[in-house]
């Protein structure tokens, strides 16, 4: 859990804005939630290793002795999104498309791009289990990144049904599907070698692990992120036996090829070592990463049967969750940021001269607010070379010399500190004047 200083939130606004901007264009609606929910709202959503990440809150009060707790900290935005949906049904179109940008909270254990307080940027579609629904996602997060400047992002595609049927087609024991998907899903972070590692402390058996291995092509040396998505899904149908991994194999066809006409195509890979740690994903699963950076920028999948355990009704539904914090920290070490947001808080600082024309300055001040420039006012009667000073040392490009001369003619003296030039105005054009010489600038 961090503070942010300026130039720290200025950047977190502008990939905000971003996000924001790219979403509406989609169609998506806002919404917010409370930063706390009911304890029972979220156990069991997210599978043993979430529920030991939840940060609870103990009973409060005369009840705080126990030592029980009965709420908690929001652990992400999908399990509050499905609480509101059945809690406020009737109140929302059949077809709900919103998106979400606020904190969440995981007792986890920082490191590069990881926090215990970081935001989430969820897009989420509920009410249909048409394949448009998973390409407009993967479009949408696209669009996103590309105007955020990402052009090595890597969309990863697959199927919670298409995982199950190759553990049963390389015979793996029903109660042992989970341990082996936690460990086929760190292929990205330990490679083939240590898949192999990991599938055996699990207990998986050595005629299983072999073909594990190979329905998941891990030998070492193989990249199935460089086959196209056609010949992946291809070589997975030879390994898929039964109906509902065809189907699912199907519905990965329908959602590439809906993906294929747009500006995400290039971006779109299958990758059947994709597993996604949450218990609720039903079906499709999709998650995005950049080549310098261990984990993924986001990801998400489709969830049809969490509505469901709220309000007893089954609702389909699919989201994409961005992480602003990894996006952060990958801008800012590869400089994607506009030279903009390094910016001076202000256009022009007004100098005070002496504390009896504070009632001149503030009115000036006000005069350049209403033309749309940042003003700052310096609140103290110091030595006029001290005020200029710290004007450039903010990079605050202007500074309003408001002296008796001044006042009695109704004028300003605007100094321009990087052409160390100075021109005087009538008070009530001067702020015309600078906007005209920043427009000038660029």
């Amino acid at each position: 859990m961090r503070d942010f200083l300026p130039e720290d939130v200025r950047r977190r606004e502008y990939v905000i804005g971003v996000i924001t901007r790219v979403y509406q264009r989609y169609g998506f609606e806002p919404l917010e939630t409370p930063a706390v929910e009911n304890l029972a709202t979220l156990l069991g959503k997210y599978g043993d290793e979430g529920s030991q990440l939840i940060f609870k809150i103990l009973k409060r009060g005369e009840h705080e002795k126990t030592g029980e707790a009965d709420l908690a900290l929001r652990y992400d935005l999908t399990v509050p999104l499905a609480r509101v949906v059945a809690q406020h049904q009737a109140k929302l179109p059949r077809l709900f498309r919103r998106y979400q940008i606020q904190p969440v909270w995981r007792a986890d254990r920082p490191a590069r791009g990881r926090f215990r307080e970081f935001y989430q940027c969820d897009v989420d579609l509920l009410g249909s289990t048409s394949p448009v629904v998973e390409a407009e996602l993967c479009t949408a997060v696209s669009d996103v990144l590309t105007e955020l400047g990402f052009s090595d992002f890597v969309i990863r595609l697959n199927d919670r049904r298409v995982l199950t049927a190759l553990l049963d087609a390389a015979g793996v024991a029903e109660g042992l599907h989970g341990p082996a998907l936690v460990a086929i899903d760190k292929l990205d972070k330990i490679g083939a070698d240590g898949v192999e590692g990991e599938l055996t402390a699990r207990g998986i058996e050595p005629e299983a692990r072999a073909a594990l291995l190979s329905c998941f092509d891990l030998r070492p040396g193989t990249d199935a992120t460089a086959r196209s998505c056609d010949a992946e899904l291809d070589r997975l149908a030879t390994h898929v036996r039964s109906e509902p991994g065809q189907s699912a194999l199907d519905n990965l066809r329908a959602i590439v090829r809906l993906v294929g006409g747009t500006r995400a195509a290039s971006s779109m890979r299958v990758d059947p070592s994709l597993a996604r740690g949450l218990s609720y994903y039903t079906g499709a699963i999709m998650e995005v990463s950049v080549a310098d950076l261990p984990g993924s920028l986001g990801g998400g999948g489709r969830y049809d049967h969490l509505i469901g355990m709220f309000s007893g009704q089954e609702i389909p539904a699919c989201g994409f969750s961005l992480g602003l914090e990894r996006i952060l920290v990958v801008m800012a070490e590869r400089g994607m940021f506009p030279p903009a947001l390094a910016n001076a808080p202000a256009d022009v600082m007004v100098a005070m001269f002496d504390m009896s024309t504070a009632s001149h300055a503030l009115r000036v001040a006000d005069q350049m607010r209403a033309c749309g420039l940042r003003v700052l006012v310096y609140p103290e009667a110091e030595k006029l070379g001290k005020q200029i000073k710290y004007a450039d040392g903010r990079g605050v490009p202007f500074v309003a010399l408001l002296g008796e001369d001044e006042i009695t003619a109704g004028t300003v003296t605007v100094k321009d500190l990087a052409a160390q030039t100075q021109h005087t105005y009538e008070q009530s054009a001067a702020g015309a004047a600078i906007l005209e010489a920043l427009k000038e600038r660029g």
